[in-house]
């Protein structure tokens, strides 16, 4: 049976179930793996920036006051971050522990929306005890992302934003993948960096 909309609205396509269905299809049928691979591609990727913002001091806040503080700061963070990025026009695929996952059209709305996250933690940080200020990284990528359900998301550009925020940037620093650079206007002041991770040289642009 068909799949159906409500409202007159079309089914969605990029659902985890059609994946899914599409995957076991190409196991069943391996002679038509390269026919299913292009309708995966057609239907569930989206040429998007990504952007990955983890918080900092898991640990050291943890040790300090418990889990459940850490968890506080982590609400504190989405109820800063998320409007800002709505306001920028992106989209908040989802949020796991302490990070979170974006979608935006273009790699200057998400620089613009990092930039802002940044400012207001600034503000928000001289009200808050020293010990429990709010800090965070990002990394910003550019590419085909594959997105599921709008919930889900994978990619090269997807992994190197994720490394970017999570490993490699420190408190505070927005860090852009090559692709990410290459979008954005010459006149935004960059500088170009690399670092060897897991036997891997990543090349990447460190926003000023």
């Amino acid at each position: 049976m068909a799949e159906t909309a409500s409202d007159g609205e079309a089914p969605a396509l990029n659902t985890h179930a059609r994946l899914e269905a599409l995957l076991t299809r190409i196991i069943q049928e391996p002679e038509k793996r390269d026919e299913i691979a292009e309708e995966i591609e057609r239907d569930f990727t989206q040429r998007r920036a990504v952007l990955v913002l983890d918080m900092s001091g898991f640990s050291r806040t943890t040790q300090l006051h418990g889990i459940v503080v850490f968890l506080l700061m982590i609400h504190q963070m989405r109820l800063l971050a998320v409007p800002t990025i709505l306001a920028a026009g992106g989209k908040l695929v989802k949020a796991e522990a302490d990070n979170l996952y974006c979608l935006f059209e273009t790699v200057d709305a998400a620089v613009r929306a990092s930039r802002e996250i940044m400012n207001r933690l600034e503000t928000v940080n001289v009200l808050l005890p020293a010990d429990r200020r709010l800090y965070a990284s990002i990394g910003v990528g550019f590419g085909d992302i594959l997105v599921l359900d709008d919930a889900d998301l994978f990619g090269d550009e997807v992994n190197l934003s994720s490394k970017l925020g999570e490993d490699v940037a420190q408190d505070h620093q927005i860090l852009l993948t090559e692709a990410a650079r290459a979008e954005l206007d010459e006149g935004v002041a960059t500088t170009p960096e690399r670092v060897s991770i897991s036997g891997l040289v990543l090349h990447y642009h460190a926003l000023a």
